[in-house]
């Protein structure tokens, strides 16, 4: 049984932003709910932190498109998931409890996708983001009525290392088409065993 080419065009996309987005201005979680759509529409798995927020409305959005999302949880366990992070388990299909707690979480999850979204946030965010700009991923900045856009590209111009794997745009159907493009090439070459193959060993 091969891999077929649909299988290995399904890009891990992960969408990073605050868990309380009281700052973010209006529009914020329309805004994500429609990162999350383009995600499923362009033929994309949504990844989060597990957590509320801007990710759970990029979620909200990839369920109602009928996608799939995936969070990586900083708890050990679905009660401590719940009971000692208050964090939710709605609009995912596999939560993933990683027991590394907010930083190794932010890791983990990071390296899980092939790109990286970042919307309205604060230092877990910007984590976030600096670990896939140090990992050379490609990342879209959603451009708002926030600041992070702006704290990004102070760090961008603060670090003197060119990036062109970092896009910035302010709707999230080009941006989502923009930064899979760059994934692309990031696989170009790749050569996918198949099944029956990987079966042999």
């Amino acid at each position: 049984m091969a891999i077929h080419g649909s299988e290995q065009s399904r890009f891990k996309l992960g969408v990073s932003g605050a868990a309380a987005t009281e700052h973010c201005g209006l529009g914020t979680l329309e805004k994500a709910k429609e990162l999350g759509r383009e995600i499923v529409r362009q033929n994309g798995i949504l990844i989060t932190g597990a957590t509320t927020g801007f990710p759970l409305w990029a979620a909200v959005g990839a369920k109602e498109e009928g996608g799939i999302s995936i969070g990586l949880s900083p708890a050990e366990s679905e009660k401590e998931h719940i009971e000692v992070y208050k964090l939710p388990l709605g609009y995912m299909d596999l939560v993933i409890y990683t027991g590394f707690g907010f930083p190794g979480r932010d890791l983990l999850f990071t390296r899980t996708c092939d790109a990286m979204f970042i919307g309205c946030g604060r230092v877990g965010t910007i984590h976030e983001f600096t670990i896939a700009f140090e990992d050379q991923r490609p990342i879209g900045i959603l451009e708002g009525d926030w600041e992070t856009d702006s704290i990004i590209r102070e760090i961008i111009e603060k670090a003197n290392r060119p990036n062109p794997k970092i896009i910035f745009g302010n709707d999230p159907r080009a941006l989502v088409a923009q930064v899979i493009e760059l994934v692309k090439k990031d696989k170009e070459g790749i050569k996918y065993p198949e099944l029956e193959g990987a079966k042999r060993g």
